[in-house]
């Protein structure tokens, strides 16, 4: 795989980015009471955010069913390994631990039930199978419709029942591309997202592109948004495919969200041709349109630019809203648009803070958009950045494993939160949870969420928050968050530690009546791990996926990977993860 060497920002801000390397291929009851925080005024003028731009896709088509298109699906005669760019972005060196204000450190109280639906999804073994070649780190992320599982990797994807059985699939990213004017989409580009539109039973899969990023030692290109939206409600039938570009811009780790009559994306943007230019795009796209199969559904983008708003306002990422559940947002409200930021990380940050920015579109004749920031909510103290040696992402030790370059990385000095932003509505009240993994305790990760509410007259409070760290020397972190139509909250995250616990996946939760700032539920397995990852690279995640189940908006749906001695065996470069996806419910809904 190629390799993205570090987009460094140092005290003034400034920036450098430096090219690509080749590599081989392997590529809370100790918890507070947490009172509501209410709004700080802004310590600085109103960020200058820029110009709207108007766009509309640089092409659109219709596929036939995926169903038909998977049995001539493209594989190479001969293959070659799989291409895979690094994450930019800084990696911080730990300056000491900081006490976390909120963290929870006893177990919870009570138990969790067990999972309900527990199979196996896509590998790295998938990936040698399709494509030739391993990859790190698989990007995990799945979403749920009526009678279906969609699950993608880096560089795969399939399409599951309910109960486990793979229906459709593994197929190369590219191959949902296959044919598509833009021959970029139809590479396997990874940094996938695949989503459920509940209100339209329509699924959208996506894939960002990255030809012409090791610029100037390839010619210059256009990067594009490539996103595929299914035109009935069977992921394995045919879709309605759009590419929207950025310039000049690789739109590294795009999210996207589902808002009232709009699609939303964040990208972290890096300049090829300007390598002046860094900042977080945020895009509209014509949800009413694009659900239709309209070639000439529009587009919104802006670009929040460093050195036009302050880099703590932007930070690693913003999240966009997703909003979850059969109640759309109210009609014509702004999509929030969440941030995070620690004092302590080189930032700029003066405080602890989630910045809430706000995002509107109005798609008439002659459209409009705006974006401003919002709010900031000061939170309890919290500590992102994690003693990770030699390197800032070696960090979390595993069984067996005495070489930290063999560490796992937390991840945690990003400085954002981590997907999804979910998003629920109320009706007297609208409510977003979402979280990050910190340094909880001394040399412990754990993983900080919260619960976000904007009330009638659009005010937003943070109504409750806590860090999830029992003292048992596990790590947690790389955590998914969302809420049921009862208001009750489940969290699934990585756990590993140095001595017993090998990299799994686990869960936990609250009901909506318990005490804030508390996980209350206990914490349950959805598999344990039997063996340690051994590359280099350290890579992991770099995201995870709790969604709700849209048949009864109770079921909670986890992905996640995890490593399996049977998984490492198949992998010489120590790259033999796997996923496994899970559901299950919480009492009372």
């Amino acid at each position: 795989m190629d390799r993205w060497e570090d987009h460094v920002i140092d005290g003034s801000q400034r920036r450098r980015i430096r090219r690509l390397a080749a590599l081989g291929v392997g590529v809370l009851l100790a918890s507070l009471l947490t009172p509501t925080h209410t709004a700080q005024a802004q310590p600085d003028p109103a960020p200058a955010v820029g110009k709207a731009s108007f766009s509309k896709p640089a092409a659109f088509d219709v596929t036939a069913p995926l169903r038909d298109v998977a049995r001539t699906a493209r594989r190479s005669v001969a293959p070659t390994p799989p291409q895979l760019p690094e994450e930019r972005g800084p990696r911080l060196s730990d300056r000491g631990h900081t006490t976390d204000k909120a963290v929870q450190a006893k177990k919870p109280p009570r138990t969790i039930g067990g999972t309900t639906a527990n199979f196996e999804g896509l590998s790295n073994q998938d990936n040698f199978n399709v494509l030739g070649g391993r990859v790190n780190p698989p990007d995990p992320v799945g979403d749920v419709g009526p009678n279906h599982y969609v699950e993608m990797v880096n560089l795969v994807f399939g399409v599951y029942s309910k109960t486990g059985r793979l229906l459709l699939g593994p197929l190369a990213l590219g191959d949902l591309w296959a044919g598509f004017a833009v021959d970029e989409c139809t590479e396997h580009s990874g940094d996938p997202v695949v989503l459920y539109d509940q209100r339209a039973d329509r699924w959208i899969l996506t894939q960002f592109t990255t030809r012409g990023s090791d610029y100037p030692n390839e010619p210059a290109n256009l990067f594009y948004n490539c996103i595929a939206i299914s035109t009935t409600g069977d992921p394995t039938g045919s879709y309605y495919r759009y590419a929207f570009n950025t310039g000049y811009n690789f739109p590294d780790y795009p999210k996207y969200g589902i808002w009232g009559d709009s699609y939303l994306i964040t990208t972290r943007e890096f300049g090829t041709v300007d390598p002046s230019v860094y900042g977080i795009g945020v895009y509209g796209l014509e949800r009413d349109r694009m659900i239709a199969g309209d070639p000439d559904a529009r587009a919104v983008s802006y670009l929040l630019q460093e050195g036009r708003v302050p880099l703590n306002l932007i930070g690693d990422g913003l999240l966009p809203a997703d909003a979850d559940g059969p109640k759309p947002p109210p009609a014509g409200s702004p999509a929030p648009i969440v941030g995070t930021q620690d004092d302590g990380a080189g930032y700029g940050a003066t405080f602890d803070a989630v910045n809430v920015w706000e995002f509107s579109v109005t798609w008439n004749a002659a459209p409009t958009a705006s974006i401003g920031l919002k709010t900031q909510l000061p939170t309890a103290g919290f500590d992102s950045v994690f003693p990770c040696q030699p390197t800032a992402r070696d960090c979390l030790p595993q069984p067996g494993i005495t070489n930290r370059d063999q560490y796992l990385d937390v991840l945690s000095y990003r400085q954002r939160p981590t997907w999804r932003l979910a998003y629920r509505t109320f009706g007297s009240y609208e409510s977003m949870v979402t979280n990050q993994s910190v340094e909880a305790l001394p040399g412990q990760a754990g993983v900080r969420w919260w619960e976000l509410r904007r009330d009638k007259r659009g005010n937003y409070t943070i109504h409750q928050e806590g860090t999830f760290a029992p003292n048992d020397t596990v790590n947690r972190w790389m955590g998914s968050i969302a809420q049921d139509r009862k208001g009750n909250i489940a969290l699934g995250f990585s756990v590993v530690n140095g001595t017993d616990v090998y990299p799994g996946i686990r869960y936990t939760g609250r009901l909506a009546g318990d005490r804030r700032g508390e996980l209350t539920l206990g914490e349950a397995t959805v598999v344990n791990g039997t063996a340690a990852q051994t590359s280099l690279n350290s890579r992991w995640g770099d995201y995870s996926s709790m969604n709700v189940d849209p048949v009864d908006d109770c079921t909670f749906w986890y992905v996640n990977e995890y490593y399996t001695q049977a998984g490492a065996a198949q992998a010489p470069n120590g790259n033999g993860w796997q996923t496994r996806i899970a559901s299950f419910r919480l009492p009372g809904c």
